[in-house]
């Protein structure tokens, strides 16, 4: 694992709000790959910053941007367990927000010294897994990774976003829990049969004995090897697509 250095930087969007940022790079590295790193529901977590990290730890320099800037404070973090409260915000939060959150990011990352002109990928939890997926309809990226991302494939949120499957630019892998009752195979089964329709390469993930969440540490969901395992395959995938020449 790399040495790495962590900093908050803020990002201009099209439309006209600032939105703050926490970046994670290795130290000494040139021209390293970018990777956006997309949160929960519950804001910039610990959660997510040390997933930011723990990339940057793999060589990339890994950036996470606060998908609530326009309902809440920069550094705000909502409780796992008041779901109400984060509901306003979640809610708030559109297809076309988050497609310009992503531009402001990515072109952040073609900006930084250190990633510009290189390969970008993209990895996500929750509603991040959902963001991950816009965004590689979105940007031009090489790589994006979705954790059990609700809202893709149809279901009691809406028709979902199948109609961005023929726009994705990049491979995507895709986690399930097989435990998860709020993603159930009904949702996630539409997503692969539109990927497959537009002839797009993706990797499906499911976990049988995993839950929602079960990346998050101290969640009460979190299941280690679970976790380990995807972190695995979530590197070789990024190795391959990020990494490869």
């Amino acid at each position: 694992m790399a040495d790495i250095s962590t900093e908050k930087v803020t990002l201009h969007v099209s439309d006209g709000t600032t939105m703050l940022a926490y970046v994670a790079r290795p130290k000494g590295a040139d021209k390293a790959p970018g990777m956006m790193v997309f949160q929960e529901a519950f804001g910039l977590t610990p959660h997510i910053r040390e997933i930011a990290e723990r990339l940057a730890g793999e060589g990339y320099t890994a950036i996470a941007p606060e998908l609530f800037h326009r309902t809440a404070a920069p550094g705000t973090e909502l409780s796992y367990n008041d779901f109400p409260a984060v509901m306003p915000h979640y809610q708030a939060v559109t297809t076309p927000t988050l497609q310009a959150d992503i531009q402001a990011t990515y072109d952040w990352l073609q900006k930084d010294a250190n990633t510009a002109g290189n390969r970008v990928g993209c990895m996500g939890f929750c509603l991040g897994g959902k963001t991950s997926y816009v965004a590689c309809a979105t940007v031009s990226l090489q790589a994006a990774i979705s954790f059990y991302g609700g809202g893709i494939g149809p279901g009691q949120m809406g028709p979902g976003l199948l109609d961005m499957a023929p726009k994705m630019h990049a491979p995507i892998m895709m986690f399930w829990g097989g435990l998860d009752k709020h993603i159930p195979a009904e949702q996630t089964r539409p997503i692969e049969d539109a990927l497959t329709a537009a002839g797009k390469d993706f990797v499906k993930v499911k976990i049988s004995f995993a839950d929602h969440a079960f990346m998050r540490n101290g969640a009460p969901a979190y299941n280690e090897k679970a976790a380990k395992l995807a972190w695995t395959l979530s590197k070789d995938f990024l190795g391959i697509n990020l990494k490869a020449n």
